[in-house]
């Protein structure tokens, strides 16, 4: 069991790589040519990240499963506009750039050899890791993330925040519960119902039409959560105008079904891993084998300097 002091870090590593591979000139190659920005990226990411915040223990959370099939079967339009590649008997493929692809398994190697914790669960996508991992925390913990979903799992209380990348990870929005409410009118639990009713089209979430960002946080302020929105519309006296009345009732079987797929899951069967922070490698001599073959340099030395201070 971890002490109640130690600071658990969770990286949203797809989300992390995806700003380090668009952040990061393709020029920056391994020696055959091979384009390695996104892997060298991530790694002054984290070098960064740690000399910043000096976390206890330190988790790369994984998308074993970017698009799970039971969210889909709930709404069939989540995340359909990113599949590449449909598939019958597992996962569909995301689109992702070319020269990325090729790199994701060379930054799983690295992390591997670093001893960095690195976990992704059948059928869950790694806000669901993130939400499990936080939710059994002891200490308080940094969701490290590009994604607003994720702001769900602020809970001042508990100790935690999300560190939302505004350029690199050397300016980071810390946000917590004051923040959200000054931005959104919501609290972090409040936050995936204004979703949920606002929608979002980079996830395939339709919303609910004619309920904006502005429109849902006035109705969560006046009735509370979803469900009291839900029971306002069947109450003739409860001040919803006549428009927003209709929209709700005509919306019924999406929001019965959207909770499940926009909250994020905090009952994932985690692997039993060790979350320690490394301060030396795991497996120097595959390190060793991956900086030359793939050109690591100096991202790659930053973070053992970082890792053994």
């Amino acid at each position: 069991m971890r002490g109640v002091t130690r600071r658990l870090m969770l990286l949203d590593t797809a989300s992390l790589y995806f700003r380090a591979y668009f952040g990061v000139p393709d020029s920056v190659k391994a020696p055959d040519g091979t384009p390695v920005n996104a892997v060298r990226g991530l790694l002054d990411f984290i070098d960064r990240l740690v000399k910043d915040h000096r976390p206890d223990d330190l988790v790369a959370c994984m998308d074993a499963d970017w698009r799970p099939q039971w969210r889909v079967d709930l709404i069939p339009s989540y995340k359909a506009h990113r599949v590449a590649v449909e598939t019958e008997t597992g996962p569909d493929q995301e689109e992702v750039p070319d020269t990325l692809s090729p790199q994701v398994p060379v930054i799983e190697d690295v992390l591997d050899a670093l001893g960095i914790a690195r976990v992704g669960v059948e059928r869950y996508e790694a806000d669901d890791v993130i939400g499990t991992f936080a939710g059994r925390a002891t200490g308080p913990v940094d969701i490290v993330t590009g994604d607003r979903d994720l702001y769900q799992l602020v809970d001042d209380e508990r100790g935690v925040r999300v560190l939302y990348p505004l350029k690199g990870v050397g300016t980071l929005q810390l946000t917590d519960e004051t923040w959200l409410r000054e931005k959104y009118g919501v609290d972090g639990s409040g936050y995936a119902d204004l979703a949920l009713l606002r929608g979002d089209p980079s996830d395939g979430l339709p919303g609910v039409p004619g309920i904006g960002e502005k429109t849902a946080a006035k109705l969560l302020d006046a009735f509370g959560d979803l469900a009291g929105i839900m029971s306002a519309v069947d109450d003739p006296k409860s001040g919803l105008t006549p428009s927003q009345r209709r929209r709700l009732d005509e919306s019924r079987p999406y929001v019965a079904l959207a909770p499940e797929v926009v909250r994020v899951a905090g009952d994932v069967p985690l692997p039993d891993v060790d979350t320690a922070l490394p301060h030396t490698p795991r497996d120097p001599a595959a390190l060793d084998a991956l900086a030359a073959r793939w050109g690591l340099g100096g991202s790659l030395q930053r973070l053992l300097t970082t890792l053994g201070s």
